[in-house]
C-alpha cells in the first residue's frame, strides 16, 4: 500500500467515523421526526391538562403547579376561563390573563409551522387547562410562618377599561387584599420578545410585612422533543455560582429539584427555536430552582427564582423588577438583550455547542454575507470560498506534497521490486526519497481533516439557528435546514409515491438531487488520483462516494450543498496545484478508464 493511498484511506475512515456518529445521533432521529410531530398533534387533542394553579405555599419557595383538571379543554375554552387583556405588537399577539396576572397566551407573528405561508403561526405560551400549558408568572410569597393574604394564581386583578398591552402601551393591573396591602403590576413589552414586569406593594396597615419576590416559567406535561444528541431541549439557565445549566426533562424528573444561589442570571425552558426565560435584576440575589412535580398522570416542569425578603414598613412601599423573554431565539435579538440588560451569558440560550468559538463566528460571517446577497445558500457558497482561501497555504502545501508523491511513484515501484519482502529496508529507502524530495507522507489527509470541524460547525449553524429555519435556496430547496425533499426513487416527483413510507428502509430511500450531486463531486475527487493497485483499496474507493451519498441524504440540504461545492473547489484547486508541479492530471483518464473497464467486462 503506498503512503498516498494509506493517507487517503486514513482520511476517509476518519471522515466516515465522524459522519457515522452524526448519523447515529442526528440522522436516525430524523426518521422519527414526522412520527413525533403526528403524536404531538394527537396529544394536543387528547391531553388531560392541569387546572389553574392553587394558592402559593408559604415559605421560601416559589409557587408550585396544581393538580390536574378532570376534563381536557380546547385552547379556546381554556382561554375563555378567565378575563383577558390583549397583547398586540408587530411581532407577537396574545393576551394576559387577569386571573393570576399570568402571561400565558402568546403567538409569534413572524414564524409559521411549515414553509407554507398560509400555515398557522407558532403558538409559544398556552394557558393552564388547555393543551400543552406553558406560561410565566410573577408575584410575591410571604416569609415562612407569616399569615398574609397575597395575590395568587386564582386572584382576579383589575385593569382599566379598554386596556391593551402593546408597544409604548404598558398594562397596569391592581389588587387590594382588603388588609392594608395594595398591589400594582405594570407589564410592558418591547418591539421583539422582552416583557418587563414591575411589581409594587404599598403597606397601609399597622404592621411591617416581609415578602419575597418570585418569577417562574411552568410547563405542564412532558413535551415531545426532537431527540437529537447535539441539541438541548428542556430546562436551561445561567447562575453566577454554577454557570450554564442544561437539564433534560428526564433528568429533572428523576432529581425532582435542584436549587442554586445566584446574583442575577436567568433561567427558563427552551425548545429548538423558541424559549421562555425569567430574568431577575443583574444585581439581585436569588435562589434559582429547576424542578419537576407529579401532575395528574403526567409531570409539570418549572424554573423559578426567589429573591431575598423585602420588608415593607407601615406607610411605605416596595418595588421589584423582573423580565420575561418569550419568543424566537434570534441571534441578533438574544445578543442585543445580553448587552442591553447586562444578562449574564444570555447568548448561551442558543445551543452553540462545544465548538462555540467556531460555530458562532461562522454564523456571524454567513449572516453578514446574507445581508448583502439576500440568500443564505449563496452566503454558504461564498463562505466556502473564503474558507478555502483561509486554508489555502496549508492545502497548497498538502496538495503539492501529494503531487510530488505522484512524481516519485516510479522510484517507489522500483524499490518495491528491488527489495521484495524486506519491508524494513523498503521503508528506509522510501523515507530517504521522501526526505530528499521534501515530501510529507501524512500530508495527504490534511485537507479532509481540516474540513471536519468546519463541517461540524456548519452543521450546528444550520441545525440550531432560527435564521436558517425555512431559509430557501433556489428551485425546490425551500428550507436549507431540512433535507433535500426530492428523491430518485419516485423520479424526483414524477411518480406520485412517497418512498419514505416504506417500512425500515424508507428513510434511506429519500435520496435527493443535491445528495446525488455531492456524490458525483466526491467520485470525481476520488478519480483525480490513480486507482490503487490493491483490489481491496480500490473497492473501498469505488464504493465510498455511494456510501457518503446515502449517509448525507438525511442531512440538512444546506450542508450537502456546502459539501458538494467544497468538493468541486477541491478538485479545481488540486488540479491547478498538480499542473503547477508538473504532474499529469489523471481525472478524465481515470473516468474514461472506469467506463472502458465496464464496457470490457460486458463484452
Amino acid at each position: 500500500m503506498t503512503s498516498e493511498n494509506r493517507n487517503m484511506i486514513l482520511a476517509v475512515v476518519l471522515s466516515m467515523l465522524v459522519l457515522i456518529a452524526w448519523q447515529y445521533f442526528s440522522g436516525i432521529p430524523e426518521m422519527e421526526k414526522q412520527r413525533q410531530i403526528a403524536q404531538q398533534n394527537q396529544q394536543t387533542q387528547q391531553q388531560n391538562p392541569a387546572a389553574p394553579g392553587a394558592a402559593p405555599a408559604p415559605g421560601t419557595t416559589a409557587p408550585v403547579t396544581a393538580p390536574a383538571a378532570p376534563k381536557a379543554l380546547s385552547r379556546a375554552e381554556a382561554l375563555a376561563l378567565a378575563p383577558r387583556v390583549a397583547i398586540d405588537t408587530p411581532r407577537v399577539t396574545g393576551s394576559v390573563s387577569l386571573k393570576g396576572g399570568r402571561l400565558d397566551d402568546l403567538s409569534l407573528k413572524d414564524y409559521r409551522e411549515t414553509v407554507d405561508p398560509s400555515s398557522p403561526i407558532i403558538v409559544l405560551l398556552s394557558p393552564s387547562g388547555g393543551p400543552n400549558p406553558f406560561y410565566s408568572e410573577f408575584g410575591w410569597v410571604a416569609a415562612s410562618g407569616a399569615n398574609v393574604k397575597l395575590p395568587n394564581s386564582d386572584t382576579v386583578w383589575t385593569a382599566s377599561a379598554g386596556a391593551k398591552l402593546g408597544l409604548n402601551a404598558p398594562l397596569v393591573l391592581t389588587f387590594d387584599n382588603g388588609e392594608g396591602l395594595t398591589f400594582r403590576r405594570t407589564i410592558s413589552v418591547d418591539e421583539n420578545y422582552m416583557f418587563h414586569v414591575k411589581d409594587e406593594v404599598a403597606n397601609a396597615g399597622a404592621n411591617p410585612v416581609s415578602l419575597h419576590p418570585f418569577a417562574l416559567v411552568s410547563r405542564h406535561g412532558t413535551p415531545h422533543t426532537l431527540g437529537y444528541y447535539i441539541l438541548h431541549e428542556g430546562l436551561i439557565g445561567v447562575t453566577s455560582e454554577a454557570g450554564l445549566h442544561e437539564i433534560k426533562y428526564k433528568d429533572i424528573a428523576e432529581k425532582k429539584s435542584e436549587t442554586f444561589p445566584s446574583t442575577g442570571g436567568w433561567l427558563g425552558i427552551t425548545d429548538k427555536y423558541w424559549a421562555a426565560t425569567v430574568i431577575p435584576d443583574p444585581q439581585q440575589k436569588v435562589q434559582a430552582r429547576f424542578s419537576a412535580a407529579q401532575l395528574g398522570n403526567d409531570l409539570s416542569y418549572q424554573t423559578d427564582f426567589l429573591g431575598d425578603a423585602v420588608t415593607v414598613a407601615p406607610g411605605a412601599s416596595a418595588t421589584t423588577d423582573g423580565r420575561l423573554f418569550a419568543g424566537a431565539k434570534e441571534v441578533r435579538v438574544v445578543d442585543g438583550y445580553q448587552s442591553t440588560y447586562n444578562i449574564d451569558r444570555f447568548d448561551l440560550l442558543i445551543d452553540w455547542g462545544w465548538f462555540y468559538f467556531i460555530t458562532k463566528p461562522l454564523f456571524l460571517v454567513i449572516d453578514w454575507i446574507y445581508k448583502g446577497v439576500g440568500n443564505f445558500g449563496v452566503a454558504i457558497l461564498i463562505v466556502t470560498v473564503l474558507l478555502k482561501g483561509l486554508f489555502f497555504p496549508l492545502a497548497n502545501k498538502s496538495y503539492a506534497s501529494m503531487a510530488k508523491m505522484k512524481a516519485v511513484q516510479p522510484e517507489i515501484q522500483a524499490l518495491r521490486e528491488r527489495y521484495g519482502d524486506d519491508r524494513v529496508k523498503l521503508q528506509q529507502e522510501m523515507m530517504e526519497i521522501y526526505k530528499k524530495e521534501k515530501i510529507n507522507p501524512v500530508s495527504g489527509c490534511l485537507p479532509i481533516l481540516i474540513q471536519i470541524p468546519v463541517f461540524f460547525a456548519l452543521y450546528k449553524v444550520l441545525f440550531v439557528t432560527i435564521e436558517m429555519r425555512h431559509a430557501p435556496f433556489f428551485g425546490w430547496i425551500r428550507d436549507l435546514s431540512a433535507p433535500d425533499p426530492t428523491t430518485l426513487f419516485n423520479l424526483f416527483g414524477v411518480i406520485p409515491w412517497d418512498p419514505s413510507q416504506v417500512p425500515v428502509i424508507g428513510h434511506f430511500l429519500m435520496l435527493g438531487v443535491w445528495p446525488i450531486i455531492m456524490g458525483i463531486t466526491m467520485w470525481m475527487q476520488m478519480k483525480l488520483n490513480p486507482a490503487p493497485p490493491d483490489p481491496t483499496q480500490k473497492a473501498i474507493f469505488d464504493w465510498m462516494p455511494l456510501i457518503f451519498t446515502f449517509m448525507l441524504a438525511s442531512f440538512a440540504s444546506g450542508l450537502v450543498i456546502y459539501w458538494a461545492w467544497n468538493n468541486t473547489l477541491s478538485v479545481i484547486q488540486q488540479s491547478i496545484i498538480m499542473r503547477k508541479n508538473g504532474v499529469k492530471i489523471e481525472l478524465w483518464d481515470n473516468i474514461r478508464d472506469t467506463f472502458r473497464r465496464k464496457k470490457a467486462k460486458e463484452t
